[in-house]
């Protein structure tokens, strides 16, 4: 059954949403250098630690915030919560780009990891405006406007960026901003009042939240798992630059054209793979699939000798980023259509943990085997740990969705879907 045409709408909006936040996040990415130096006065390498706390900050204020936007567009509706965000991201930008002290850029990080971007309502309103046996393709969709908007905002960002450090912030809000105003007058609600549920603030809290998923022991096991995948998958924007200039000397041009090829495998997979692979193997066999060939690939980049494997091994982000969506699939259909802003909010929470836990790990541990005078010279221990975190979020992915019974029709999200669920205990 195809959405209405409401439903449709609505997905190009929420795409459209998304896109236009990772393209106003690019567009400030190569400036923000030059911007900290500007406020602080002081040195480059000064100034990349207070980027570092900046992301810091925007990270752990999301990690407390995303439950409370979830359990609030389970109350109020996706669209207030959805604008408010996109609004709020906006304003961050204005902030930012007047910012006069190092203050204000910190308030504008911490106003943007409180409106916790759009993740959270954006992807509980897929689920609600997508039938069961789409919601994978219609998040592999949405996922897709990330790859695309980290591919194009940077480079639009360098441009801009000639004309001054805070003119792509300008930009960005100016984005953020006419999107806001476009949802105002074309985004529908997609939770009606009967559906709704009232917000508690015992659930609207990290900890509440995956309490409340303990009823649903298979959510609960695919969160778990998936947030070791993505603590493992943080290696990649912690250590890739620094790893590839230390082993080969690439240079920064060969290190963003990397990134490039691997934002672009990551857009194409998930834009194109993941429909087909669905429905030929399933939700659960597809993100069993990326989450081994992943794997292979961390290994890959350790165990590198030059420069063009790596290029080589991105190739595996053909189906390594095919877990997000497919997993997101998984999982929402396990949860009630009141309950789908909860589950992303726990999602959001959990990537916002592993945002501040992955980066400063892998990075001391490329440090420590790195370092002059280590004990044991081993400059890719941190993709072996993320692919040891891989392994151990495979098993308990496969423990999590394993089949109630010997019958293959009645396996969890294989076949496209088109099985029963196994009931969650605990779930009416």
């Amino acid at each position: 059954m195809k959405p209405p045409p409401s439903g449709r709408r609505a997905l190009l909006f929420v795409g459209i949403t998304l896109l236009l936040d990772t393209i106003g996040f690019g567009l400030i990415m190569p400036v923000m250098p030059a911007l900290l130096v500007d406020v602080t006065g002081q040195t480059l390498d000064r100034a990349a630690v207070h980027g570092g706390w900046l992301a810091f900050s925007y990270a752990l204020v999301q990690f407390f915030c995303a439950p409370i936007l979830g359990g609030l567009s389970d109350r109020f509706g996706r669209r207030p919560v959805l604008l408010f965000a996109v609004g709020m991201l906006g304003i961050d930008y204005i902030v930012m780009a007047l910012a006069p002290s190092l203050l204000f850029l910190f308030i504008g990080r911490i106003l943007a990891g409180m409106a916790g971007a759009s993740f959270t309502p954006a992807y509980a309103y897929v689920a609600d405006v997508s039938p069961p046996e789409k919601r994978a393709q219609n998040f592999g969709l949405i996922a897709a406007m990330f790859g695309v908007g980290f591919i194009a905002g940077p480079a639009i960002g360098g441009l801009i960026g000639s004309l001054g450090p805070r003119a792509p912030f300008a930009a960005a809000a100016a984005l953020s901003l006419a999107n806001f105003a476009y949802g105002v007058f074309v985004l529908p609600e997609s939770l009606p009042q009967d559906k709704r549920r009232p917000f508690e603030w015992r659930r609207a809290n990290p900890l509440g939240t995956l309490l409340q998923m303990r009823k649903r022991p298979a959510v609960l096991g695919l969160l778990a798992a998936l947030f070791l995948w993505m603590v493992g998958h943080q290696v990649m924007p912690a250590t890739w630059s620094f790893y590839t200039k230390f082993r080969f000397s690439w240079p920064e041009g060969m290190i963003g054209a990397s990134l490039a090829g691997a934002g672009i495998m990551m857009a194409l997979s998930q834009a194109l793979l993941v429909r087909p692979l669905v429905a030929r193997f399933g939700e659960r066999r597809t993100a069993l699939l990326g989450i081994a060939v992943a794997t292979t690939g961390y290994l890959g980049y350790g165990l590198a000798t030059s420069g063009w494997m790596m290029f080589a091994w991105l190739g595996t982000w053909l189906l390594g980023a095919l877990v997000m969506p497919t997993t997101q699939g998984l999982m929402s259909r396990r949860v009630e259509a009141n309950a789908q802003g909860e589950l992303q909010g726990a999602v959001a929470s959990l990537f916002s943990l592993s945002a501040i836990i992955g980066p400063p790990m892998m990075s001391q541990l490329f440090g420590a085997f790195t370092r002059p005078g280590a004990s044991s010279h081993v400059p890719g221990a941190a993709f072996f740990a993320a692919a040891v975190l891989s392994v151990a979020a495979f098993f308990i992915y496969w423990a999590a969705t394993r089949p109630a019974t010997d019958d293959p029709k009645q396996q969890v999200g294989d076949r496209g879907g088109t099985g029963p669920l196994v009931p969650a205990a605990g779930a009416t």
